[in-house]
C-alpha cells in the first residue's frame, strides 16, 4: 500500500489498514515528501507494528535535515525494512546516512527511487555502485520506460523492484468490457492491471494506494497466483491500442 495523498491528513487511517493487514497486504510505502502520511500510518499501525514492512523515503538535498528526518522515522516505527533515497536526491550524502544505519540495525535494506523516466540513466548508474538492496520505478502498461533499462538490470544485480503508480496515467479511464476482463479470470480492471504488472518476475511488489475502504481487499485480490502468462500480458497491453 502506498500513501502518497492517501495519508496525507489528520483523519484516521486505521480501517484502512484494517482492511489491507486482514486482505495480506502488509507493505506500507511513505515519504517525508507525502506531508503527514509517515505519521498518520504510524498512527494506524499503533500496536501492531510489527505486522507490517516499512518502506520509506529521505526527501532532502540536506544532510542534516536528512538526518532529521531518519530520527524522525525511527521513533515512528522502531526500525525501518526499506529506508531509500526518493528520487535521488542528494544521493551521495543520503545514502552514507541510511549505510550508517542499516550497519547499526536500525535499517534493513537501502534503496533508490525515481519517478521521471528521463532520470532513469542516473538510477541505473546507482544501482551499479552495488550499494542497493532495492529500487522503486514508475510502471504499467501506459508507463513501459522501466521494461527497457531498469529492469534488466534490477535482474542482473539481483536487486529488489517496487512499482508505484500502477493506476494511474489514465489507465483505469476506458475499461474493456466485463466480458473481456473476466477472461483474464479477475473481477475488475484494476485488478487485471495490477496483475498485468505483479506478473512480470522481476517486480518483487506492486504499490497502490487508496482511501476508499473495500478497495485494500478488491486489490490485494491481484496478488493471488495464477500469474500472467507472455500471451495473456501481451493480450492486455494490446486492449490500450
Amino acid at each position: 500500500m502506498g500513501t502518497w495523498q492517501t495519508f496525507d491528513t489528520t483523519a484516521d487511517r486505521t480501517p484502512i489498514v484494517d482492511e489491507a493487514l486482514l486482505a495480506g497486504m502488509n507493505l506500507f510505502d511513505s515519504s517525508p515528501m507525502y506531508g503527514r502520511a509517515e505519521d498518520t500510518l504510524a498512527k494506524a499501525l499503533h500496536g501492531r507494528r510489527d505486522q507490517a514492512i516499512i518502506a520509506t523515503k529521505i526527501w532532502t538535498s540536506s544532510p542534516a535535515e536528512g538526518r532529521q528526518q531518519a530520527a524522525h522515522a525511527l521513533r515512528l516505527f522502531g526500525r525501518i525494512e526499506i529506508y531509500q533515497v526518493h528520487n535521488l536526491v542528494n544521493w551521495k550524502a543520503q545514502l552514507k546516512m541510511l549505510e550508517a544505519l542499516k550497519g547499526e540495525g536500525k535499517v534493513v535494506a537501502v534503496g533508490a527511487t525515481h519517478y521521471d523516466a528521463g532520470a532513469f540513466d542516473d538510477l541505473c548508474d546507482v544501482m551499479r555502485t552495488g550499494r542497493l538492496d532495492m529500487i522503486q520505478v514508475p510502471y504499467n502498461p501506459r508507463r513501459r520506460e522501466a521494461e527497457r533499462r531498469i529492469f534488466p538490470l534490477a535482474a542482473e544485480l539481483s536487486l529488489g523492484v517496487l512499482v508505484h503508480s500502477p493506476l494511474r496515467n489514465g489507465v483505469l479511464d476506458s475499461p474493456p468490457s466485463p466480458q473481456e476482463i473476466r477472461a483474464f479470470g479477475v473481477k475488475t480492471w484494476a485488478q487485471a492491471i495490477l496483475k498485468w504488472i505483479a506478473s512480470d518476475r522481476r517486480v518483487s511488489c506492486v504499490l497502490s494506494a487508496t482511501k476508499t475502504a473495500g478497495r485494500p481487499a478488491e486489490n490485494a485480490q491481484a496478488g493471488d497466483p495464477p500469474w500472467f502468462d507472455a500471451d495473456q500480458r501481451e493480450r492486455l497491453v494490446h486492449l490500450f491500442q
